[in-house]
């Protein structure tokens, strides 16, 4: 029997005979009627097919190296790919593997004419998304020229009357009172305490400081909306003068420390969780006596209302600790095996739990057994239509078992190598800090006197398992932990946690 995956997929822009269910619906009744037996399905929903950068699509072209599918099946090849450079790159990394692109609406005969019609068809696809997209565009445009709402939510200030944009006057002076305070040089936090005070909400919920932050910020207030090089100036009504506007701007990006530019870039920002109180520790600064900006990382709890005592800690002391730390445990030779195969461990503990492949096994046996006593007994000269409508049904019951194990089956060959684990986290030694943080770092634990670096896992886990981390304690240890077999190296440092 032939097997096949199906990749199914839609844009924001088509979601009606295209959509997921009707594509599954389609190809589940194609593979039915040409006796292909599906393994699984990979699903990218509202994602562009104009490029590869889809998650299940990059999972299946990986997957089909380890499984050796005979068919990708697609509703048509429009899903596969809008871009027929990639199409073709993409199809020939699927023939390497085995696997045949297969599209359920569109028939396109094995044969030299064959490889024409799937020519035009890719062809027809790509230029159908670039007309698509250019009508968008123009049609867009030429709504927001006229000063129409072109959708999306309701910016707060205002509100939608006959498809244009009005100023909702209770919402505007609530945007009037924030820009007039922050630009008398009241802070954010107080402003929030005020509007909180009277009781004023936004969008049912009280006041955020990323909320007030994203008012203060927002150039359509100022009667201005910018959209890639054009700008337009019928869309929004001004809300606040343009000389109020520019000088909160300007103070907005005066105040805006911690955030991500050249000079003095955080590179561990939205990674770090206070040890003692649970919220997130984030960037702050301080001026010196002598006008040195001093840059930190600080408790939000600590730095919004005192409520934790975790102590500050210098900026470039906690990212040298933590990437220091990544570096010597990942460059060593014993903590990189330690690592890869207590990870293959794991891996291997799953495939062997698999609580649902075991429950298909245990069926068939059952059915097995049954059929053997079945078949014994008529060998004995015991027919009748009982036996033999029951003969049957314990055959198809068979069948449909052995199906369900295939497929599970499947699911569980789609394991990472030792190979595929160290070039995971070696290729990311390679890389610069920031991207070695993002790509390696899933969270960091902070307390005073010790920290905990809980890394990204590359295999493929429900999100409740545990994933792997170091340990820094005062004691200059730090422990490389996957779950029940922890390890321990001794390494000496001579960095004080702190400011």
């Amino acid at each position: 029997m032939k097997t096949a995956v199906i990749y199914a997929r839609y844009s924001s822009d088509n979601q009606t005979e295209q959509s997921i269910e009707g594509q599954l619906r389609v190809c589940q009744e194609y593979a039915k009627n040409n006796d292909i037996l599906l393994l699984d399905t990979y699903i990218d929903r509202a994602m562009t097919g104009t490029n590869d950068n889809r998650a299940d699509f990059q999972r299946m072209l990986k997957d089909s190296a380890r499984n050796h599918w005979d068919y990708v099946l697609v509703y048509k090849i429009d899903r596969f790919s809008r871009n027929k450079y990639e199409t073709a790159i993409h199809k020939k990394t699927l023939k390497d593997n085995g696997t045949r692109l297969l599209s359920a609406t569109e028939y396109i005969p094995d044969s030299p004419e064959g490889i024409i019609l799937e020519s035009m068809l890719e062809g027809y696809a790509e230029y159908y998304s670039a007309e698509l997209s250019q009508k968008i565009r123009r049609g867009m445009n030429e709504s927001r020229q006229k000063g129409n709402y072109t959708g999306g939510y309701v910016l707060y200030g205002y509100k939608i009357v006959d498809k244009k944009v009005v100023i909702d006057e209770y919402q505007a002076e609530i945007v009037r009172y924030i820009y007039q305070q922050y630009s008398a040089g009241v802070y954010v936090k107080d402003i929030l305490k005020a509007l909180n005070e009277k009781g004023v909400i936004h969008r049912g919920k009280p006041f955020a400081a990323n909320t007030v932050y994203g008012i203060l910020k927002n150039e359509k207030y100022s009667g201005t909306y910018k959209r890639g090089n054009e700008v337009f100036e019928k869309t929004f009504p001004r809300i606040v003068p343009q000389e109020v506007f520019e000088k909160v701007r300007k103070k907005v990006e005066q105040n805006k420390y911690g955030k991500k530019n050249e000079k003095e870039p955080y590179l561990l920002r939205f990674k770090v969780t206070c040890g003692y109180c649970g919220k997130p520790i984030s960037s702050d600064t301080g001026t010196a006596r002598n006008g040195t900006v001093k840059y930190y990382y600080k408790c939000w709890n600590r730095k919004h209302n005192g409520a934790c005592k975790k102590e500050v800690i210098r900026k470039d002391t906690l990212e040298t600790m933590v990437i220091n730390a990544v570096l010597e445990q990942l460059t060593s030779k014993k903590s990189m095996n330690e690592l890869v195969h207590g990870l293959l461990k794991t891996q291997d503990m799953q495939i062997e739990e698999s609580s649902m492949l075991n429950v298909l096994l245990h069926d068939k046996r059952k059915v097995e057994t049954s059929l053997n006593n079945l078949v014994s007994a008529i060998e004995r000269g015991i027919v009748s239509n009982t036996t033999n409508k029951r003969l049957h049904e314990l055959e198809e019951q068979q069948t449909q078992l052995e199906k369900q194990i295939l497929i599970e089956r499947s699911k569980l060959a789609v394991k990472m190598s030792e190979q595929d684990i160290r070039e995971f986290y070696e290729s990311a030694l390679m890389l610069e800090a920031q991207m070695l943080v993002n790509y390696l770092i899933k969270e960091v634990v902070l307390y005073d006197d010790k920290m905990i670096i809980r890394y990204n896992n590359p295999l493929r886990t429900s999100p409740d398992e545990s994933q792997g981390f170091f340990f820094y304690d005062k004691n200059h240890s730090y422990t490389y932990t996957i779950p029940n077999k922890p390890t321990v190296y001794e390494i000496k440092m001579n960095v004080k946690i702190g400011v």
